[in-house]
């Protein structure tokens, strides 16, 4: 089964931290990045899926960042 996971964090080094891990774990990019201004907090945000293929099947009840 093929697993997704949406990552989102401010635009700093711990979101290229965050994806950069996710990605040593197996994880593949999935598309391209996204960047939004948050107004509310005066900060670029950053987002980027990724994707797992992994033995299975899915249950809502799965830790996505443990697999």
């Amino acid at each position: 089964m093929q697993l997704y996971r949406f990552l989102s964090d401010d635009d700093t080094s711990a979101f290229c931290h965050k994806v950069s891990l996710a990605l040593s774990k197996g994880w593949a990019l999935y598309g391209g990045p996204t960047y939004a201004f948050d107004a509310a907090r005066g900060v670029m945000r950053c987002g980027q899926a990724v994707v797992k293929d992994v033995p299975g099947t899915y249950d809502p009840e799965m830790k996505l960042g443990e697999a």
